[in-house]
């Protein structure tokens, strides 16, 4: 849709788009603040494309006769609505709340926990940042939650790797998401390695999927060491126990026996504080080295990752944005959390 704003007569229009943030913006630039959401759909590809391909929306609107004073889109999906007197789509609502409630109130109504809260307060330069004007302040919280958590020293990158977590957190298809990072964005070359114990381990779209990219999947007993020079290996396990630590035994002296050191455990960040931690707790007795968290679409609130980001023994790997085996995979996590919490100005803010 080219045509401006003006020259579209009342009616209904239907397009498709990639997100709920690209249908809003779309929506704004091109029918105008008159324009309302009646539908929203998820339309999905057919075949092996679907493994490759994210769902895209299918958006009907329609463009009312007249602007009507204060018109308000209508949410699409999960995020919050855009009135008309908003400059951007994409602009964090934060900045438009009244000045009045003050930093600390704001980043509790951004999601950030009482921890990571606490953090930034037992800094030295608090007090300056709370005097700043409240949008400069903002930023500079951005950069200092950014700084302190990537403190950690670099690890190598992965090559040969096991992929824990509860049954249900999406943690085949975070193996998958991280075999086409390796395999399209890398051009590396290895296989991966299924195994069970003394319970199932549903492989899902693993086999299928692995086919397509030509990534060789076997079952334990087989090789475990890279076949090709600088190549990886992947290991999908069954599913660990976050309640009962004893049934995950079996697993834990497999993981030793074996000699991979690098545990990657994914959440499910969609869950509860409580069952996070309890779930977070499990893969760090399994001796967890990386971090994954999954369904991020379905999380309005991403503040609450901020607690897991400081843990200085657990690395990010990478936010699992959707359902794409191939896609909605950002591995610049903390890069991500302050987009979806914060203003994240680049510019340096002078007192």
């Amino acid at each position: 849709m080219s045509t401006s704003p003006k020259s579209f007569a009342p009616g209904t229009y239907k397009f498709t788009v990639q997100s709920a943030e690209q249908a809003v913006a779309l929506i704004r630039e091109k029918l105008g603040a008159t324009a309302r959401v009646i539908s929203v759909r998820s339309v999905e590809a057919t075949g092996l494309k679907k493994f490759f391909t994210a769902p895209r929306l299918e958006v009907v609107a329609q463009v009312d006769p007249a602007p009507v004073a204060e018109t308000t889109l209508t949410t699409i999906g999960r995020e919050p609505a855009l009135s008309a007197n908003e400059s951007s789509p994409s602009k964090n609502r934060l900045t438009q709340l009244p000045p009045s409630i003050g930093l600390t109130g704001l980043l509790r109504r951004s999601g950030i926990t009482e921890t990571a809260l606490d953090r930034l307060q037992a800094g030295a330069n608090w007090p300056e940042l709370s005097a700043l004007p409240l949008h400069r302040a903002l930023a500079e919280t951005s950069r200092l939650l950014r700084t302190q958590a990537e403190t950690r020293a670099p690890r190598p990158p992965l090559s040969r790797a096991a992929f824990l977590g509860a049954p249900g957190v999406g943690r085949t298809t975070a193996l998958c998401k991280w075999l086409s990072v390796e395999v399209f964005r890398r051009s590396r070359a290895g296989h991966v390695v299924s195994v069970e114990f003394d319970r199932p381990n549903p492989l899902g779209p693993l086999p299928v999927f692995s086919e397509a990219l030509g990534v060789p999947l076997a079952h334990f007993p087989c090789e475990t060491q890279p076949a090709v020079p600088g190549g990886f290996v992947y290991f999908d396990l069954p599913g660990i126990s976050v309640r009962r630590p004893a049934d995950n035994a079996a697993l834990a002296e497999w993981l030793d026996r074996e000699g991979v050191q690098e545990r990657v455990l994914v959440l499910n960040a969609a869950y509860d504080r409580a069952s996070l931690r309890e779930a977070y707790a499990a893969g760090r007795d399994l001796g967890a080295t990386r971090l994954v968290f999954t369904h991020l679409d379905e999380v309005p609130q991403w503040g609450k990752l901020w607690d897991y980001l400081f843990d200085e023994s657990l690395e990010p790997l990478f936010l699992s944005t959707g359902p794409s085996l191939t896609g909605d995979c950002e591995d610049d996590v903390p890069g991500a959390i302050v987009r979806r919490t914060l203003p994240d100005d680049s510019t340096p803010s002078t007192p």
